[in-house]
This record gives C-alpha cells, sequence and structure tokens, in this order.
C-alpha cells in the first residue's frame, strides 16, 4: 500500500473524533478545581474531600479532566453559619455551613457564575460535625447543571474575545523557538469555541511543521554522530532511536532514510543479518490522521504536565467572597 508522507494538520486536527483519550481534555473546556487554604475550620482531610466534590460535579456536568490551561478554575468557599451543641447524651456538635462554588477566570480575577447550598452535619467533634456537613453536599443536585452551563458560556466569551491575542502568543512563542509552549497554547482552545478553535488549528500547522523539523535535525545531527563513532551493532541501535522518532513529514526525512539505509548496509555487511529497524511510516491516510492528531495533542498534554506549578491564585484580591 502506498505509503503517505504529505498532508494537511489544518485538516487532520480538525478531526478530533479520532483522537485517544489520553489528550482529549487538551481540546475540551476543563475547569482547575481549587479550595483555598484560609477557609475557617478546613482541615487537610476536609479540603481534600472538598476537592474531590468539586471534581465530581466538574466531572458530571462535562468539565473534569486534566486541564492544561490553570486559567479556569471552580473553586469554593466555605462559612460557619452556626456552631451548637445539642441537648442529648452524650452531647453532640452541630454545624450549619454554607457552601458556595464559583467559576471564574483564576488569573485575572474575573467571576462568570456562582452557586450556594446551606448544608448541616452532627458529630461526637467539631471537626467531625464540619466533616458530616461537607459530606452532604450532593454532587447530582440539578441546581449544579445550569451553573456550569453558565460558566462555560463565559468560557467560551472569553475565547471569542481573546482569541487574536492567544493566536498571537502562541507565534510569538514560536519565533523564539519554544514550540512546545506554542503548540499547547492552541490545542488548548476548546472545540466547542468553534470560530476560535479553527483559527487555533490553522496556526497550529506551521508550528507544528517547524517543530518536527526541528527534531528532525537535531536528531539526524545525533545518530550521524553516534553512528559515526561507531559504526557497529551497539552504535546502529543507539542511533536507529533516535532516528525513530523522525517524523516522516519532518523536511529533513530523506536525509534521515538515506542514513537508516546506510546503516541497514553497514550491519548486513558486518553481522550478516538484516538490520531490525524501519523509519517511522504511515500506511494509509486513516493512520496518518489519528497519529498526527496524536501527536499535537500529545505535546501540548507534555508540555503541560512537565510544567512546574506556578499558578498562584490569590484569593483574597478576586473579591468572590
Amino acid at each position: 500500500m502506498k505509503k503517505i508522507y504529505l498532508f494537511s494538520l489544518a485538516f487532520v486536527l480538525s478531526l478530533s473524533s479520532v483522537a485517544q483519550t489520553k489528550s482529549s481534555d487538551a481540546g475540551r473546556i476543563v475547569l482547575n478545581t481549587v479550595v483555598p487554604e484560609q477557609i475557617e475550620g478546613l482541615t487537610g482531610t476536609a479540603k481534600a474531600n472538598l476537592e474531590n466534590k468539586l471534581s465530581q460535579i466538574a466531572t458530571k456536568n462535562g468539565m473534569g479532566g486534566s486541564a492544561l490551561n490553570p486559567r479556569f478554575v471552580l473553586a469554593a468557599n466555605v462559612i460557619v453559619q452556626t456552631k451548637d451543641i445539642t441537648p442529648t447524651a452524650p452531647p453532640m456538635h452541630a454545624y450549619t455551613i454554607e457552601v458556595t462554588l464559583f467559576i471564574g477566570d483564576g488569573i485575572e480575577g474575573t467571576k462568570f457564575a456562582s452557586t450556594s447550598v446551606t448544608l448541616k452535619g452532627v458529630g461526637e467533634t467539631e471537626t467531625k460535625a464540619y466533616m458530616m456537613a461537607l459530606k452532604n453536599l450532593k454532587v447530582n443536585d440539578a441546581k449544579y447543571q445550569t451553573f456550569i452551563e453558565t460558566g462555560k458560556k463565559k468560557i467560551v466569551d472569553y475565547y471569542i474575545a481573546k482569541c487574536d491575542f492567544i493566536i498571537k502568543e502562541a507565534q510569538q512563542l514560536a519565533s523564539r523557538a519554544e514550540y512546545d509552549a506554542a503548540i499547547a497554547k492552541l490545542v488548548a482552545v476548546p472545540e466547542v469555541c468553534k470560530e476560535c478553535y479553527d483559527k487555533a488549528m490553522d496556526a497550529v500547522a506551521p508550528i507544528f511543521k517547524q517543530q518536527i523539523d526541528r527534531t528532525c535535525k537535531l536528531n539526524l545531527a545525533s545518530a550521524t554522530t553516534v553512528w559515526n563513532a561507531g559504526q557497529n551493532s551497539d552504535a546502529a541501535s543507539e542511533a536507529g532511536k533516535l532516528l525513530s522518532v523522525i517524523d516522516p513529514n519532518s523536511s529533513c526525512f530523506a536525509d534521515a532514510k538515506s542514513l537508516s539505509d546506510q546503516i541497514a548496509k553497514r550491519v548486513l555487511e558486518l553481522d550478516k543479518r538484516e538490520w531490525d529497524f524501519e523509519m517511522k511510516q504511515y500506511n494509509d491516510q486513516i493512520s496518518l490522521e489519528k497519529a498526527t492528531i496524536q501527536a499535537a495533542r500529545d505535546i501540548g498534554v507534555a508540555y503541560g504536565e512537565n510544567q512546574p506549578q506556578t499558578v498562584t491564585y490569590n484569593y483574597d484580591v478576586w473579591g468572590w467572597w
């Protein structure tokens, strides 16, 4: 079957239905769930419990997952309204708390939506009463659907307003050879923001090409150095690892293939055997599309996962509570 080496990246990236689950979060609106440390009475266990509740609410409403963009948050605040001792034997602690959920831009501090619920809990200690009240936060409450949809619409509006700026930022990153960062910024545009998403995919194409061209040149140079230094089975194995990640659509792929052929010929002369290595290739259009989408998404996901946690949300200046 004819091998396909040329393609339109903008076209194949738009075929999101074939993308792998791991990297599909890159193209969706995903909320970062955060709970501030300053909440009254919030122990480490209670904080983890509340964060888990927020994650469940986001997931049940289609906005859970691994977020590349830390900007948009689902946050919570807890206010203790009453603390009482019950007239029972033994006496119990009774708490009434108000939990308010917020969706917004955690970087700029813009609140998009909020909703509140009053919860009660009883326990042998204040901590247990507090935890019991939080436990009564129902993640399936129908009110969260409207709340989430309101926040989602405001996030879409954000991308509509900021689209040209996002693309310009990505292009500036690419001009400094920060290709992974540029691709991550563009593939994080949610597909639901269709107009901006289409523009972002158009902008990804040339940056992705620059990225694979640069990777090809670096790996080819390294593979050539390794092979020239050894020209034996070990050198062939090491060079093969470098050549194996070169994209068939990169500008130096033909040179990489030529080096691969040279190595294979020498291995045959030395060991009287075929070199167990083949350059990356696509056997048909479908496999090409899948591989390309996966590559672009994975670049964004890998870049996001490898970044240090540098985002600090300053709740005090937001004015949300």
